[in-house]
């Protein structure tokens, strides 16, 4: 018997590229309202009952307000939206940092933000291992394809090809802090520095740790070893190893979905007394749809990388 899925906000561009994987998989049956009910209520508050498990593509209110309508239904949720990443009750969806069995077996479900994604992927592990302090001052800097803006963002990029780059979030309270904050164990948020440039998709996050934090006891070479243990089972995220790094690390305007994570510690050599430690992932796939699809073959017991652009 096939699972019943509802895409609350279908028409956006996270609820339509998770529609596009799960379209051709014979394990879920799609619940669809048309343009005309899309946006009803009542129709909505069907949708959500008859559903097994609703995903949530919505704004941050409207993704709470629908929770509000599922409620007295048995249906599970999976949240793509900010609202309910720290909530009490909701498992965090990143299996590789909570684990997979913790999803599995969840109700509510929160997928996370594409920039925490990386900057989660990179320090978590680190951290958690004593390798690097969790009372460290961290800075981020990353940069991701416009379509994580949305609709809106997407038409100013497209309207003003002129613009080449597009720093935003400089009053420093940006919404994936806290996540960022709380799921890799740090006493402080990181000073986060987002940018937007003028590819569609697409995403680089960059942690750079300076010579305080790097001994013999904690090196590049540690760090990368490290990350390669923590991934080894997965099929998603990868870690590239010296000598295999690459010199450098490209966004491309004409990249096509990938749901995977790529990631990388590089530093100067032997003598050199700093790293970085960088992320390469799709902002609407690993970062978006490619994790709600991951979390929906966890929560349905399927395999994990089912439909997944890997």
């Amino acid at each position: 018997m096939s699972v019943r899925v509802f895409i609350d906000g279908a028409a956006g561009t996270t609820g339509l590229e998770i529609r596009d994987r799960l379209k051709d998989r014979a394990e879920f049956e799609l619940i669809v309202l048309d343009d005309a009910r899309r946006k009803d209520d009542g129709a909505r508050r069907d949708a959500l009952h008859a559903a097994d498990i609703a995903i949530l593509c919505l704004p941050d209110e409207a993704a709470k307000e629908a929770v509000k309508l599922a409620e007295g239904a048995d249906t599970r949720i999976i949240d793509a939206s900010s609202a309910h990443r720290v909530a009490e009750g909701w498992i965090y969806g990143f299996p590789e940092i909570v684990g997979r069995e913790a999803i599995a077996n969840a109700r509510f479900v929160s997928n996370p933000g594409c920039y925490p994604t990386g900057f989660l992927a990179l320090l978590a592990p680190l951290v958690r291992a004593g390798m690097l302090p969790a009372d460290w001052p961290y800075t981020v800097n990353a940069v991701s394809g416009y379509s994580g803006g949305g609709n809106a963002l997407i038409e100013r990029f497209e309207a003003d090809p002129a613009v080449a780059f597009r720093a935003y979030g400089l009053a420093l309270g940006h919404k994936h802090l806290p996540e960022m904050r709380a799921y890799a164990g740090l006493t402080h948020a990181p000073v986060f520095s987002p940018a937007v440039v003028p590819a569609h998709r697409g995403m680089v996050v960059d942690v750079p740790l300076p010579a305080t934090l790097l001994s013999e006891r904690n090196s590049a070479p540690m760090f990368e070893s490290e990350l390669a243990t923590h991934y080894a089972a997965s099929e998603v995220v990868t870690v590239r190893q010296s000598p295999d790094l690459p010199g450098e690390i490209l966004l491309r305007r004409d990249a096509l979905p990938w749901d995977g994570m790529e990631l990388a510690v590089f530093d100067g050599g032997p003598d050199s007394n700093q790293a970085r430690l960088i992320a390469r992932l799709d902002n609407l796939g690993k970062g978006a749809s490619g994790a709600a699809i991951q979390n929906l073959n966890l929560m349905c017991g399927l395999p994990e990388t089912a439909g997944l652009r890997l």
